[in-house]
């Protein structure tokens, strides 16, 4: 019982840490939310650029709001980029091949009711829970390391 407080307590500071810094992580859906001080395209342009330049692919972009657009509908400012690089994704596939449900990553830019503009993504420690990553720490920290790198590098 001890223990489980413990990590309830320490779930919750880490929360209130990160939401002090503008970032929000979910627990319960396992999404990582990170204000940018830029517009969508901005921040997605600066992300994908970043992204280009440490080695990893670019599947696809896709501009939501388009695509309600064509459609007849409105959608506040919303794109998403597929994204990978077979040397830090194929180590988690490695731990257990449903990973790759969740591969390759994905980072959604979008505007909130408020005008407010995120990114957010999977969070690869929920991912590693979710697919139950067994003797995987090292590849789940270098990619969540990696993430809230690029993450930074896109919203400042």
């Amino acid at each position: 019982m001890h223990n489980k407080t413990s990590q309830i307590i320490s779930s919750i500071i880490i929360l209130f840490c990160l939401s002090s810094t503008g970032i929000h992580a979910s627990e319960a859906n396992g999404i990582i939310k990170i204000k940018s001080t830029h517009g969508v395209s901005a921040t997605i342009n600066k992300l994908e650029a970043i992204l280009r330049k440490k080695g990893m692919t670019i599947f696809k972009r896709v501009d939501h709001t388009a695509g309600a657009d064509k459609v007849g509908l409105q959608l506040r400012s919303t794109e998403l980029l597929i994204f990978g690089n077979p040397k830090v994704g194929t180590p988690l596939m490695q731990c257990s091949q449903t990973a790759a449900l969740d591969l390759p990553q994905k980072a959604l830019v979008y505007k909130d009711v408020k005008g407010q503009v995120w990114l957010a993504y999977n969070d690869p420690a929920y991912m590693a829970k979710r697919h139950n990553l067994k003797n995987c720490d090292a590849a789940v920290q270098k990619v969540t390391n990696a993430l809230a790198k690029f993450a930074k590098i896109a919203t400042e």
